[in-house]
């Protein structure tokens, strides 16, 4: 396995329940990634689409088809483009979308694959426009057009390439444009994970980390990971800490509860941005509507870092919402936080509110 570049995805900036991966995330989940499909836990859909994807590639003794997976951070994506090349014994080449700002850039690492090479592109929707349009011809015919020369005198040298398999990873498929879209021969999109996943993926990485843990304290860890393999595998190392400094070693359902509170994680999965938004947005607005730029004021962050990094998972979970008037919370969140909603509110509209996990 070679590397061009690292991901495209931007670190955790310190929260706990970041999907995206940091540094440390990076060393881990390099000991704790399955190897091939059966280890795979999850994705049942994708996992079930993709094995006869490549079960009938090496039964024709040929390359994959083109992969693209997407889906938000954590959910598995590159252990996935990983798991391709294992499955078709053949060596990986890893980059990112990022990396990759000229048609240039992305001839000298298509001209450097060996065949049945699998090339990993992640975040390819921020490729730059002539890079991917290089991509097209080499995904569909396996050759590239090198310019040589500037200005009138420059001429196209055509050049052959060995066929390779292309997984693309991205977190935002609309991006996309449909030329692009269209030369991949399977797509699969990563769905959050359930509960009952995610204790599974906590109970293995668990003996791989010689974590001993009992089914209530997997499923306390599960609850607040927001439905992401990489937030409850990053959680599980944090209760492991505290356990071994604070307990016997052993992690119970109320030794995990107790280590996440230090963490400022919730039963919800929320943490100390989730709830300052919350927060605001119910005791100075009375639940909205609030426009985001004066939210954001009034949290003291930026205006991208509410939008991007806090809300999705608060809309996920049926806590907030976006309305053409503004921001405004709902019965459940009220609820969540043990706040009682003014008359005349949004959240004193009778609603059944939504279960915490």
């Amino acid at each position: 396995m070679t590397w061009d570049a690292p991901h495209g995805e931007e670190p955790a900036d310190g929260r706990l329940v970041a999907a995206a991966a940091d540094i440390e995330d990076a060393a881990v989940e390099a000991a704790l990634r399955p190897k091939d499909l059966a280890e795979f836990i999850g994705q049942e859909r994708v996992r079930e689409q993709l094995d006869l994807v490549l079960r009938a590639a090496r039964g024709r003794r040929a390359t994959a088809d083109h992969v693209l997976l997407s889906g938000a951070p954590g959910l598995g994506k590159t252990t996935l483009a990983m798991i391709v090349a294992a499955e078709m014994g053949a060596p990986i080449r890893v980059t990112s979308g990022p990396a990759i700002q000229h048609a240039g850039d992305l001839a000298a690492i298509l001209s450097s694959l060996q065949e049945g090479e699998v090339l990993f592109l992640d975040e390819i929707h921020r490729m730059s426009r002539p890079a991917e349009e290089m991509l097209y011809m080499a995904m569909e015919d396996f050759r590239v057009d090198v310019i040589v020369g500037k200005g009138p005198g420059a001429t196209a040298i055509p050049l052959e390439l060995p066929p390779f398999t292309l997984v693309g990873a991205t977190t935002r498929a609309g991006l996309l444009p449909p030329p692009l879209r269209d030369r991949f021969g399977f797509t699969g999109h990563m769905e959050f994970y359930a509960p009952r996943e995610l204790e599974r993926v906590i109970h293995r990485s668990a003996g791989l980390l010689d974590v001993t843990i009992d089914p209530a304290g997997a499923a306390e860890i599960a609850g607040r990971s927001r439905g992401t393999p990489r937030i409850a595998n990053r959680l599980l190392r944090r209760v492991r800490d505290y356990a071994q400094v604070k307990a016997d070693g052993e992690v119970t359902k109320e030794l995990a509860a107790r280590a996440l509170e230090v963490y400022e994680v919730d039963g919800r999965g929320l943490d100390r941005l989730d709830r300052a938004v919350l927060l605001a947005l119910l005791k100075l607005f009375g639940g909205g509507p609030v426009g985001l730029s004066t939210l954001s004021v009034a949290v003291g962050e930026e205006r991208e870092t509410v939008e991007e990094v806090a809300e999705p998972f608060l809309v996920r979970e049926g806590l907030l919402a976006r309305t053409p008037r503004g921001r405004i919370a709902t019965p459940a969140a009220w609820a969540h936080l043990g706040l009682v909603p003014p008359q005349g509110s949004p959240g004193s509209v009778r609603q059944t509110p939504l279960p915490d996990m």
